[in-house]
């Protein structure tokens, strides 16, 4: 029997849709690439995998989130750590092919100083149960409204900029809370010129995007088989509860070629599946890709 999987495209598409009018980028690429021909509407890109970042304390970070995502027949993966970063994570493979992989980041907020701990915990110790357990998880629109909810109360610009001093990833949850981070077109399954890493950035740079180039515009894994590359996020407005209005890192997006397995390199095009692929992520990939809202990369210009 066939599983439904309803709920779960609604989510998506509630995720998406607000993702969307978030960030310019994501449509500015997709109307480029209609454009050039690559595609000839947004429905035909592959989502290789959306993004999350979280805060690693009571009730709530990855051990909170992913209930949502398994709830929905996620299976949860392999594990990361990014020393310098101070942050964990782990991937979710999807109950079915048509739907992307997540990854899920949480700030180590216990190896931080005093000062950002304080901070952080006078925002997140109003939260005082698990919040996801109080959502019906079968209803996809309770779920949607949920992601796109404030887990606290909005931020001042002073403690905001103390935390981006220490930790640039904590300043924008402090502000975004669980607002997408990035989705990521896969390229590997575009036309023939777009479909490497190297090809598809050429046309991105040809069109006036500009890239992450920490540790590379392209970022390859040891093997060889997972090439990742990203959009710098464009600077929003955010409005402080001081009353402060200042521009900040929003959310941007990404780019990814995953390679075929060595096993499965004489299969023609048209039988290659997901699961010929290079699977799972990188540590060394992700952690620069990470700084795609960082000042060393927006104040580049992006």
């Amino acid at each position: 029997m066939k599983r439904d999987y309803t709920g779960l495209e609604q989510v998506l598409s509630g995720l998406m849709r607000r993702y969307q009018e978030r960030v310019p980028d994501v449509q500015a690429v997709i109307d480029a690439m209609i454009q050039e021909g690559m595609i000839s509407n947004a429905n035909e890109i592959e989502n290789d995998h959306i993004a999350f970042r979280t805060m690693g304390v009571p009730h709530l970070g990855i051990a909170s989130l992913e209930k949502i995502w398994m709830h929905f027949g996620y299976q949860k993966r392999d594990h990361y750590f990014f020393p310098e970063k101070k942050l964990d994570a782990y991937w979710y493979a999807p109950p079915s092919p048509e739907f992307p992989r997540i990854f899920i980041s949480e700030l180590r907020v216990n190896e931080l100083s005093a000062e950002a701990r304080q901070i952080i915990h006078s925002y997140t110790d109003t939260v005082t149960s698990d919040p996801v357990d109080n959502i019906d998880l079968n209803d996809p629109v309770a779920v949607d409204e949920f992601l796109h909810s404030g887990l606290w109360r909005t931020p001042t610009w002073e403690d905001f900029k103390t935390l981006s001093r220490e930790s640039e990833y904590a300043a924008w949850v402090i502000y975004n809370r669980y607002y997408l981070n990035h989705f990521t077109v896969s390229v590997h399954n575009l036309p023939t010129g777009y479909d490497t890493m190297k090809g598809f950035n050429a046309f991105l740079l040809r069109n006036g995007f500009k890239l992450n180039d920490s540790g590379g515009v392209i970022k390859t894994s040891p093997d060889g088989k997972l090439a990742q590359s990203s959009t710098v996020a464009k600077m929003v407005k955010a409005v402080f509860t001081d009353g402060q209005q200042r521009d900040i890192a929003g959310s941007y997006v990404e780019f990814a070629e995953r390679k075929l397995l060595d096993e499965f390199a004489h299969l023609p095009l048209h039988q290659v599946q997901r699961e010929h692929r290079r699977e799972g992520f990188e540590a060394g990939n992700a952690d620069k890709i990470f700084e795609s809202t960082y000042s060393t990369q927006t104040s580049k210009g992006g």
